[in-house]
C-alpha cells in the first residue's frame, strides 16, 4: 500500500477570515434582532413574533458553535488526528441540526397551546407588524451575504449556517402575515403563523442533522465528484485502468481510496512515479484531504493479443 501525504493547504487564513468575519456580522445582526423581537412581541402580544425572536435567538447560539467548530477544523493533523481536525465541522452542522429541532418542537408546542384556546388570543399591537417587516428584510439581507462567502469559500458548514439564516427570513415573511392577519381581525392567525415556523424549524432541523450524520458515518461524496475523480485518475499517463474507488468525507474534504491499474513490467520506481502522479493530479484539480493508492500490476492487452 502507497500513502501519499498531501503537500498542499486546503484551508487557508483567508478562508479562516473569511468564516469568521460572515459569522461575526450574523452574531450582531441576530443579536439586535432576538432582543428587538422578544421585546416588541412582549409588548405587542404577538406570540408570532416572540417565537421569530427565539429563533433569531437559535441563530446566535448556533453562530457560536459554527465559530468554535471553524476554530477547531482549521487545526493541523496530531498525533490523535492523523487527518486533521475537519470533521469539527461536520459535528457543528449536527450540533446546528439538533438546536434547530429542540427549537422548532417548543415551537409547535407553544402554538397547540394557544390554537386550543382561540378565546384567549389578543389582537397585537401594529408595532409588531413594523418589526417583522424590518426582521424581514434583515435576514434576507443577511442570508444573501453568508450565502455568497460561503459559496467563495467553499464551505458546507458556512452553507448550512447561511441557510439557517434563510428559513429566519422565512419565517418572517410567515410571521408578517400572521400579524396583519392578526390586525384586520383574525385572531387566529398569530398563533398559526408561530405554528408555521415552528413546522419549518423542525423540518429543515431534521434534515441538517441527518446528512451530518450521514457525513460522519464515512458518507461518500456525489456521484459526480466520484466520477471526475476516476476521470482525473484514468487520464494520468500510465494508469492502464482503475477499481475500487472509493471516498469518504471530512468536513468539506474527501479522502480517497483507489487501485491503480499498471504495467506489470515496470519497475517498483516507476510505479511509484506514476501513482504519485495520480496523486498530484486529483489534490490539484478536487477538493480532496489525501489520496491512498494500491499498485496492481497487469498485463496490457496488447501485449497479450501480440503474444498470442
Amino acid at each position: 500500500m502507497i500513502e501519499l501525504p498531501q503537500d498542499h493547504e486546503h484551508d487557508t487564513p483567508h478562508k479562516q477570515q473569511g468564516a469568521r468575519r460572515s459569522i461575526l456580522v450574523s452574531v450582531c445582526v441576530n443579536l439586535v434582532l432576538t432582543a428587538l423581537q422578544v421585546t416588541a412581541g412582549l409588548f405587542a402580544g404577538s406570540q408570532a413574533l416572540i417565537a421569530d425572536g427565539i429563533h433569531s435567538l437559535s441563530d446566535l447560539l448556533a453562530d457560536f458553535v459554527v465559530l468554535l467548530a471553524s476554530r477547531h477544523s482549521s487545526k493541523a493533523a496530531d498525533a490523535d488526528h492523523h487527518y486533521g481536525h475537519y470533521r469539527y465541522e461536520n459535528a457543528a452542522s449536527l450540533v446546528l441540526g439538533g438546536l434547530l429541532l429542540a427549537v422548532g418542537l417548543g415551537m409547535l408546542w407553544s402554538a397547540f397551546v394557544k390554537i386550543e384556546s382561540p378565546q384567549a388570543i389578543p389582537q397585537v399591537h401594529v408595532v409588531a407588524l413594523y418589526v417583522a417587516l424590518g426582521a424581514l428584510l434583515a435576514k434576507e439581507l443577511l442570508f444573501r451575504y453568508m450565502l455568497a462567502i460561503a459559496k467563495r469559500l467553499r464551505s458546507s458548514m458556512l452553507v448550512a449556517n447561511a441557510w439557517h439564516a434563510r428559513s429566519d427570513a422565512a419565517s418572517s415573511l410567515v410571521v408578517a402575515i400572521g400579524i396583519g392577519g392578526n390586525l384586520l381581525g383574525f385572531a387566529l392567525l398569530d398563533p398559526l403563523a408561530a405554528l408555521v415556523v415552528g413546522l419549518m424549524v423542525t423540518r429543515m432541523g431534521a434534515s441538517f442533522a441527518w446528512n451530518a450524520l450521514h457525513d460522519l458515518m464515512d458518507r461518500a461524496v456525489s456521484v459526480q465528484e466520484i466520477a471526475a475523480i476516476e476521470q482525473t485518475l484514468r487520464q494520468t499517463p500510465g494508469v492502464l485502468g482503475l477499481h475500487d474507488l472509493r471516498t469518504r468525507r471530512v468536513g468539506d474534504l474527501a479522502i480517497v481510496d483507489v487501485h491503480l491499474e499498471l504495467d506489470a513490467g515496470m519497475t517498483v520506481a516507476q510505479g511509484h512515479d506514476i501513482a504519485f502522479d495520480a496523486h498530484q493530479r486529483v489534490m490539484a484539480r478536487h477538493q480532496v484531504l489525501n489520496v491512498m493508492t494500491h499498485v496492481d500490476p497487469v498485463v496490457p492487452k496488447a501485449v497479450t493479443v501480440a503474444a498470442g
